[in-house]
C-alpha cells in the first residue's frame, strides 16, 4: 500500500477529508519553501502538492502563472526541486504529489525522471497536461515500476471514455476539477457540483479529491461532503506571493492552513 492509500484509510478512518495544499516550488525561493512546506503540515496537510513551475502553465490561472514565473525568476529548477524533496521528505512525514507538466518529464527522459523522482521521495505525480491514454505504453509503466502514485484529471466535461480510462490509469487518488477553465479563487462553488461529484462517485474506485477554485473554509466543509480529498491551491499561492518578504511568512501560511482545515475537525 501506498503512502497515499494509507492517508486516505487514516482520514476513511476518522471520517473526514483528506486536506491537500498545493504550492509553487521555489516561490518565492526554495529555502522558504522549505519553510512553508513545513507550515503546511504544522497546520494539518495530509498531503502535499507541490508545483514545478513551468513556462507555459496552460491550465492555471494568473496567481499561479506570477509564482512560475517568479520561481523561474529565482533560479528554480526540476533537479533543484527533487533535491529539497529528498531533504525534506521524511522530516515533513506527509505524501508529496509532484505537480508538473509533462515538458519537464520529457526533456529529462521519462526513465530517469521517474528514477529520480522515487529516489528522491516523491509519492505521486500529477501530470496536468498529459491524457491518460497516452500515457498508458511508457509513462504510467515506468512511474508505476518505481513505486511511484499516477494521478489524473477529471473534470466537468469528461465523457464516460475518459472517465473509464482515468480510473484504469490512476493510482493513489483521482483529481476532479470542479469547473472548466484556469486555477484560481472563487466566491462561490459551482452549483451543480455536489451533484457532479456524487455521480463521478459511483466510477471512480480510488479515493476522489476536488479542487480548483476552494478557498474559504465554508468552501472545503462543502467538498468534504462528498468527496475524500479537498485541494487548496490559489489561495494559498496568493497569500505567499502577497507576504513573500514578510519575516512571518511561514506562520501566515500556517494559521491559514489551520483555518481551512478546521472545518475537518483537524
Amino acid at each position: 500500500m501506498s503512502a497515499i492509500a494509507r492517508v486516505f484509510d487514516r482520514c476513511r478512518d476518522e471520517k473526514r477529508a483528506a486536506f491537500i495544499p498545493f504550492l509553487t516550488a521555489g516561490d518565492p525561493d526554495l529555502r522558504k519553501t522549505a519553510d512553508l512546506m513545513q507550515a503546511f503540515v504544522d497546520g494539518g496537510a495530509d498531503i502535499i502538492e507541490l508545483g514545478v513551475p513551468f513556462s507555459d502553465p496552460v491550465a492555471d490561472g494568473p496567481v499561479i502563472q506570477e509564482a512560475s514565473q517568479r520561481a523561474l525568476s529565482s533560479g528554480t529548477t526540476l533537479s533543484a526541486i527533487l533535491r529539497l524533496v529528498a531533504r525534506q521528505r521524511d522530516r515533513l512525514g506527509v505524501p508529496i504529489v509532484l505537480f508538473t507538466y509533462f515538458n519537464p518529464i520529457h526533456a529529462r527522459g521519462v526513465e530517469n525522471f521517474a528514477e529520480q523522482a522515487a529516489a528522491s521521495g516523491v509519492d505521486a505525480v500529477l501530470c496536468v497536461d498529459l491524457p491518460p491514454d497516452e500515457a498508458t505504453e511508457d509513462v504510467v509503466p515506468m512511474l508505476r515500476k518505481q513505486g511511484l502514485d499516477t494521478v489524473f484529471l477529471v473534470a466537468p466535461t469528461s465523457d464516460k471514455q475518459r472517465i473509464k480510462t482515468v480510473n484504469a490509469m490512476s493510482s493513489g487518488f483521482v483529481y476532479y476539477v470542479s469547473r472548466t477553465g484556469v486555477t484560481g479563487a472563487r466566491r462561490e462553488l459551482p452549483k451543480e457540483l455536489i451533484r457532479e461529484v456524487k455521480k463521478l462517485r459511483r466510477r471512480i474506485d480510488l479515493p476522489l479529491a476536488v479542487g480548483f477554485g476552494i478557498s474559504t473554509p465554508e468552501q472545503v466543509e462543502q467538498v468534504a461532503r462528498v468527496a475524500e480529498g479537498v485541494v487548496v491551491g490559489s489561495a494559498l499561492v496568493k497569500l505567499i506571493g502577497d507576504h513573500a518578504e514578510a519575516p512571518d511568512l511561514a506562520k501566515k501560511v500556517e494559521s491559514k492552513i489551520r483555518e481551512l482545515v478546521t472545518p475537518l475537525g483537524r
